[in-house]
């Protein structure tokens, strides 16, 4: 009886689809495969129960071993069948089930006659199939009938062979490097698609032949080529070698030509791609950008939308770096705003806002309020970081742009969009002062109605450090006490503070702010109740200060020398006592993770020589490792220890990493070292040191190790004298040399006599980071006002040709050694300017500020300008003499 026709709800969601698959099991979908067995086969109903498994595979559903075996065998059951339909299932379930060798032989008679039928669809399966699950052995058997596919007249047989071949250069490529005269051949077939294929294969056979590519290209740009997509892979492999070509080449550069006649090819994707390519060529000029923005600006009015997509998307990079060359598509990316693709009207927006000039701020500006409400906040996000740059950029348009981030920071939105309007309101604050007061409010107003703990908290950390500086601080007190009475306790906690910094640094509002602070004394919760009693106690009542006023910034205003999470760590180990807690005894240096000793388990150079990771800081455990030891106990306070530096590749025989201890006038190199092969007992372990390239250093002692068993790690030293507080740099060449004794694994006996042997190490570097110590701050501009300018040094340096600003950030940091602050180690993408701020210890306990501007200067070439700040002169100059040589 026919089933009654289901009327599909009309109130059902839209978004929920129906799925044929709903609710299939394993186990009834195994029971279902038995109709493989039956004698008088139903193609139709085998094909569905191969493919219920073919979605339960794909699904990640695992099979078991016996599972497996049955179903695969089952399915070879199945090529007696005739029905074409059902064998292509067939060849499918025999893919997706990866047979194992034994099995793999079964079916192999079967393919391998499918590969010389007479149907070209069993041919071209039969391959895949094959060249999917079978090894070397079996390849070269069928080595010929590949090689003889390759060129076969049917382009669908060709594919499959060439396909093939591409999947099995991953694993024996040198049988599929021979085929390269046939794979040559077929470069020149009339099918697109076996065009594509073949140009695929053969570039990733010469690939790593850099002249035999540059031949293959230089052949192939002279128009043999048909098929779109291979045209496509051709301009990709031509930008290749661009590249590579020799920098040092003059006049018109190779290929260009190529490139540009290819802007007038009648398929679109190629045209496409060859602008593209264009656009993204090293140090491409203005007059080479011309032809490819002509034929980009053409698409933005195309009908279709992954053509405006691609286009848009195009121009809106090449804005980054060539703004001026994109100006003349300003009219038809203004036309995409109201595109129906958000995508497409995003992409016009922050283009517009890189290559719109002062006059057609304002004209943006209305354009974009329309449209914000109808964009997803990733979207709005991107639009956000562009009205920032284009504030910073013409500084006085900050009033019309600062109003539109305060209306749109008013509406709906996440969190991580209505921090990135928050971040750009305080940056615009921060870097144009006219912008202060009036953005100090926008954000004051947005605190009233803010649902985010986290950015109220910052809000009013801000506005403490900023608005006692504005003409007028009062204004502020009423927004910062409000939050007091109708915030959570976190937030509550964070206005007492703020107001304790108001009345402390504004004299006029002292009396006020204490009326204030004592009506913090009643509420609920303990944090707020106590922070207004240490505020109370510190800025007094009525005007009158109870510490001096230098005492009171310092408290309230101080930089925070010190990591929060060692202060942490500090006071979870802290014991009660008649002692109070100093807080001087906690550690400065950032702590980072220990690289320790990156080696295969139960083999890590461990015990003394890798810090305990508990509570007891890193600098702690080797300052009491390395007093303990006779020869290096008047060595003085150690100043920093680095991170371990492995000296050894992983899984060799011993396992050696060393750590640099940095004194006032020494320098301790702890070798971390492990024996690894369980046949063997080293004893006398030590390291040789070669100084002949570190000049200032004279080796002064030396502490070898007496036993290194197996699996249990040890530590030798080599200490070295060094001018005291200079910044000696050098190389240094080690050589592990100690008596081998063999072991008898089964009794662990050791033999009387050994023999002595060596085993060379990695070279090590005593570079100029090693002597500043990660010491982070809380507040960077008031500790950079603080120290002040009287031994400021400032200078500009060119860093060359880099990929990415963020590379050149990332270097100097490192050069440097010193900490980043207020993450601005991280730089935007696509950016071509970005300041970082770093702080440290310099050896002998110098304080230290850097404040770094970089910026792209011409294509790729990064500009830098290197301020320093420290507390004593020759510091500062050590800086820039670091910067300069490195």
């Amino acid at each position: 009886m026919a089933q009654p026709l289901v009327k599909k709800d009309d109130d059902r969601d839209d978004e929920a689809e129906y799925s044929p698959f709903l609710g299939i099991e394993k186990g009834a979908v195994l029971q279902e495969a038995r109709v493989f067995n039956d004698p008088q086969l139903d193609p139709r109903r085998c094909s569905q129960v191969i493919t219920k498994l073919l979605y339960l595979l794909n699904q990640g559903e695992t099979f078991t071993k016996i599972e497996a075996t049955e179903v695969f065998f089952a399915v070879t059951k199945l090529f007696q069948s005739r029905d074409i339909g059902l064998r292509r299932m067939v060849y499918l379930m025999i893919k997706e089930l990866s047979p194992s060798a034994d099995e793999v032989i079964i079916v192999t008679s079967s393919l391998m006659k499918d590969m010389t039928s007479k149907t070209d669809m069993y041919r071209a399966n039969a391959i895949r199939v094959l060249c999917r699950i079978t090894d070397g052995t079996l390849l070269t058997q069928i080595e010929r009938y590949l090689k003889q596919a390759i060129v076969d007249k049917n382009p669908v047989v060709a594919s499959a062979a060439l396909v093939s071949g591409i999947h099995l250069l991953q694993t024996t490529p040198e049988i599929v490097k021979r085929w390269s005269n046939e794979v040559q051949e077929a470069v020149q077939s009339r099918a697109a698609l076996v065009q594509f294929h073949a140009l695929a294969l053969l570039h990733q056979i010469r690939q790593n032949d850099r002249l035999a590519v540059s031949k293959l290209v230089t052949s192939l740009t002279r128009g043999t080529v048909r098929s779109p997509l291979a045209q496509c892979l051709l301009i990709r492999y031509t930008t290749q070698v661009i590249r590579e070509a020799a920098t040092t080449q003059t006049g018109d550069r190779p290929f260009y030509d190529f490139l540009e006649s290819c802007l007038r090819h009648k398929a679109e994707m190629v045209i496409f791609e060859a602008a593209r390519a264009i656009t993204e060529l090293n140090g491409v000029t203005n007059r080479e950008l011309t032809p490819a923005i002509t034929v980009l600006q053409l698409f933005l009015s195309s009908s279709k939308p992954v053509l405006r997509f691609a286009a848009v998307r195009t121009l809106n990079k090449v804005a980054m770096t060539h703004p001026m060359a994109v100006t003349n598509c300003n009219i038809d990316m203004e036309s995409l705003i109201s595109d129906q693709n958000r995508s497409i009207a995003t992409l016009a927006i922050t283009t517009l806002l890189k290559t719109g000039n002062e006059s057609s701020v304002d004209r943006l500006m209305k354009q974009i309020t329309n449209f914000m409400s109808d964009i997803a906040d990733e979207f709005k996000i991107v639009v956000v970081e562009a009205i920032r740059s284009l504030c910073l950029k013409f500084p006085l348009k900050y009033r019309s742009l600062m109003n539109f981030l305060s209306n749109i920071l008013r509406e709906e939105g996440g969190f991580e969009y209505k921090k990135a309007i928050v971040d750009s309101i305080v940056i615009l604050i921060r870097d144009i002062p006219d912008a202060k007061e009036n953005g100090l409010l926008h954000l004051c107003e947005f605190i009233e109605d803010c649902e985010f703990t986290y950015l109220s908290t910052q809000i009013l950390h801000f506005l403490g450090t900023e608005g006692p500086k504005t003409s007028d601080p009062s204004k502020y007190i009423r927004y910062i006490y409000n939050r007091v009475h109708l915030e959570n306790a976190t937030v509550r906690a964070a206005a007492v503070s703020t107001l304790a910094k108001f009345g402390a640094m504004v004299d006029a509002l002292k009396p006020r702010v204490f009326v204030l602070l004592r009506r913090c004394l009643y509420d609920g919760d303990d944090e707020v109740r106590d922070r207004a009693t240490l505020y109370l106690n510190t800025v007094g009542s009525d005007g009158e200060v109870i510490e001096t006023d230098k005492d009171v910034k310092d408290f309230l205003f101080g930089s925070l020398d010190i990591p929060l999470a060692n202060i942490e760590t500090s006071l979870k180990n802290y014991e009660p006592a008649e002692q109070p807690f100093d807080i001087n005894s906690v550690p400065k240096e950032v702590k980072t993770q220990p690289l320790a000793e990156k080696k295969a388990p139960g083999k890590m150079p461990a015990g003394l020589g890798a810090p305990p990771s508990g509570p007891p800081s890193t600098v702690d455990a080797y300052e009491k490792l390395l007093s303990s030891i006779p020869e290096f106990s008047d060595f003085g306070k150690l100043f920093k220890s680095a991170a371990p530096v492995e000296l050894t590749e992983a899984e060799t025989e011993y396992a050696v990493n060393v750590v640099k201890h940095i004194f006032d006038k020494h320098v301790v190199f702890q070798y971390n070292c492990t024996n690894t092969i369980p046949e063997q007992l080293l004893e006398n372990v030590t390291v040789i040191v070669d100084a002949s390239e570190a000049e200032e250093f004279a080796e002064l002692a030396s502490k070898p190790l007496r036993s290194l068993p197996y699996d249990s790690p040890g530590q030798t030293f080599v200490a070295f004298e060094k001018p005291e507080g200079v910044p000696a740099v050098g190389k240094f060449s080690n050589m592990l040399r100690f008596i081998v004794k063999e072991v008898d694994p089964t009794t662990g006996d050791v033999e009387d006599d050994g023999v002595e042997d060596e085993y060379q190490l990695e070279d090590l570097e005593v570079v100029a980071a090693d002597y500043v110590m990660k010491v982070g701050v809380s507040n960077f501009r008031n500790a950079w006002e603080s120290i002040g300018p009287d031994f400021e040094r400032v200078d500009e340096y060119g860093l060359g040709p880099r990929e990415s600003l963020a590379e050149a950030v990332s270097a100097v940091i490192s050069l440097l050694g010193m900490q980043p602050c207020e993450g601005t180690e991280v730089v935007a993408n696509n950016s071509r300017s970005h300041t970082c701020l770093l702080s440290g210890v310099f050896i002998g306990n110098v304080k230290v500020l850097v404040r770094l501007q970089f910026g792209i200067d011409g294509p790729k070439e990064v500009a830098m300008k290197l301020a320093v700040r420290s507390e004593d002169d020759n510091v500062s100059d050590m800086i820039h003499e670091i910067v300069a040589s490195g």
